[in-house]
């Protein structure tokens, strides 16, 4: 999942030039969701924009998150940041599909909804063409994205007990040590003894 986060002194949506809505100083949050993206990417980016410090306290720079201050959240959805170019044209085969799609974004936007405060969150129009209005302050944009995952099924499963690289060294070593043994012993039986001369 990948985020553009902003800082504003304040930001709208418009649809059909009627305002869907707006807020003060904030953030001003683009959401990329990718077909691979899951409940558990959507709970990072959640985490980190609402915990991200980019508001000053007093004279120091980057001490407080959203929260802290009271302000506002608007998140409006861009299946063009999961764009990758073949050649100069973009492609989206990366995006996630609009049904699915719709129903993770839903799901972001109610558990910041619950991390934070219900009204202090706003939303545009999912799958609408928008203008948004951004008044960005500073500037300051930071672009968020969930760690990569492999998918379960790709995950290797954990060694099984006597398996691994340090089972096969310990092996080594006393196989090594067996005919070391072994060696010692058939040398010894084919020296001829003090009876045999």
């Amino acid at each position: 999942m990948k985020t553009v986060v902003q800082r504003v002194t304040s930001a709208r949506v418009e649809v059909g030039g009627e305002v869907i809505s707006s807020i003060g100083r904030g953030l001003c949050v683009l959401v990329g969701i990718s077909r691979e993206d899951t409940a558990r990417d959507m709970e990072f980016i959640v985490r980190k924009i609402l915990n991200l410090r980019v508001f000053p306290d007093g004279e120091k720079m980057w001490t407080k998150n959203v929260m802290e201050c009271g302000y506002e959240v608007l998140c409006v959805s861009q299946f063009t940041l999961q764009c990758v170019l073949k050649g100069n044209k973009p492609d989206f085969h990366c995006a996630m599909a609009a049904d699915e799609s719709r129903v993770l974004y839903g799901s972001l936007l109610e558990n910041m909804k619950k991390t934070y405060a219900p009204d202090k969150i706003k939303d545009g129009v999912f799958g609408a063409y928008m203008q948004v209005h951004i008044q960005n302050d500073g500037p300051v944009t930071i672009p968020l994205e969930s760690p990569p995952s492999l998918p379960i099924k790709e995950r290797k499963p954990p060694n099984p007990p006597g398996t691994g690289r340090r089972h096969r060294d310990e092996v080594a070593q006393s196989t090594a040590h067996s005919s070391s043994v072994v060696a010692a012993v058939a040398d010894v039986d084919e020296k001829p003894s003090n009876s045999d001369t």
